[in-house]
């Protein structure tokens, strides 16, 4: 056995501010039917609402860099968290691999006035396996590009775009009882790719994938695939149709920061076509899929040293092109362009500074800086410490990545996200 890392992020899911001194019991489970072992108890949240830097077993890296019907290649646990005020919650299954740090967000239901409720009714989440390990129906086969509908009336789209929102089906598309979640753009993806694929496989491997799965979400976006057949919803939570879903799951670290800096990139085959291909694949071992992306296949070619353009286009052909789309996001300026940094001055320098000291309220310890519109070592460090509670490279630079992630904490904390937003 190695180690992975654990990062638990605990908030308030009504008001998204953290929660400090919440209380942490992380136990096992074990492969087979051996009862669980509590591995850490009473575990404090720090003044962010987190608890960072926890070691917990994991198996041989190894055994995620090729398929394997004997040794799972992570290790899963379970994460209790109590709170003063709050209902306590159980996330069942938060997976870790070796060398990797996965994040583990919870969101406390705050507990009504005198309610009690014992510890035997606790609300769990189960988290289910990764696709590449459990057992999960195949993607039934589509046309990759489809016919527009008629605009429906939720979305008129002349290009595509990146919603703010996703709307996801927690089940197959026709089961009524099955619950719709909101979840913006960039966790939606951020989730599926957690699920589907292994957080140790090479860098450019897992861009190449997540580009697939933006290409595909985004298809279904723009062509209405969903709501054009009368349903409330973009996407389901199903393999069989469209991508593994799992709320409340964790989110690997490495993962998590490919998403950040490239959930506007999709692919498409010019000049035939405006919308988004439908990027469909399968694992390759398992199940095989002619003319589409096989996920160990793409392993190996970024184990090869090929760039994740070299892999799409090696599964999806030469003629596809690589194409940024505008994002839509729920506070009203985008990124503008250019890294904004230490020496940096003007309009976008503000707008950093503004948002930093909205976010500071909620998480004291990014530090208030003057909003002068000049980028100096103040606001630099306040960017460092942003950075590294929400998971980014600490480098003090407002990137593209660290502009939407801003943005993102920004409209969640102040509550300013449209009513309406475009899904």
């Amino acid at each position: 056995m190695q180690e992975g890392f654990l990062t638990v992020s605990v908030f308030d899911s009504t008001t998204n501010r953290p929660i400090k001194n919440a209380r942490v019991n992380i136990y096992s489970i074990p492969d087979n039917n051996q009862s669980q072992q509590q591995i850490y108890q009473n575990l404090e949240t720090n003044i962010s609402g987190q608890i960072t830097g926890i070691n917990l077993a994991a198996p041989d890296i190894k055994y995620s860099q090729q398929p394997s019907s004997n040794v799972r290649p992570y290790s899963a646990y379970s994460v209790e968290v109590i709170a003063d005020g709050y209902e306590p919650i159980i996330i069942d299954g938060t997976q870790i691999f070796s060398t990797i740090e996965s994040r583990q967000n919870v969101p406390l239901i705050p507990r009504a006035r005198r309610r009690y409720r014992s510890k035997r009714d606790e609300e769990i989440f189960y988290v289910g396996e990764n696709t590449l390990w459990g057992n999960y129906p195949p993607k039934i086969p589509e046309e990759s590009l489809k016919p527009l509908p008629p605009p429906t009336g939720f979305v008129v789209l002349d290009n595509p775009i990146v919603p703010e929102f996703i709307v996801v089906h927690d089940g197959l598309p026709d089961d009524k009882s099955a619950q719709n979640y909101w979840i913006p753009f960039k966790d939606y993806i951020k989730n599926v790719a957690s699920s589907e694929i292994y957080a140790t496989w090479p860098t450019q491997t897992i861009y190449a994938n997540i580009i697939a799965i933006i290409s595909f979400t985004l298809n279904r976006v723009f062509t209405e695939w969903y709501r054009s057949k009368g349903y409330n919803f973009t996407i389901t939570s199903t393999t069989n149709f469209d991508h593994k879903f799992i709320y409340n799951r964790n989110i690997f670290a490495n993962i998590g920061v490919a998403v950040d800096e490239i959930f506007n990139k999709f692919i498409k085959r010019p000049p035939n076509s405006r919308q988004p291909l439908l990027a469909q694949y399968c694992d390759g071992k398992k199940v095989q899929c002619p003319n589409q992306m096989t996920q160990w296949g793409s392993k190996d070619l970024g184990d090869k040293g090929l760039s994740y353009e070299e892999i799409l286009r090696y599964f999806y052909g030469d003629d596809i092109a690589f194409i940024e789309a505008p994002v839509v996001s729920g506070v009203p300026v985008s990124f503008p362009g250019y890294v904004i940094q230490e020496g940096s001055t003007g309009k976008d320098v503000r707008t950093v500074q503004n948002q930093l000291n909205q976010i500071s309220r909620a998480y004291p310890a990014i530090k208030r800086v003057k909003e002068d519109g000049v980028y100096g070592s103040q606001t630099s460090e306040s960017v460092k410490e942003f950075q590294k509670i929400f998971g980014l490279p600490q480098s003090g630079v407002v990137d593209f990545k660290t502009w939407y992630e801003l943005s993102r904490v920004y409209v969640a904390v102040t509550k300013i996200a449209s009513l309406n937003p475009i899904i």
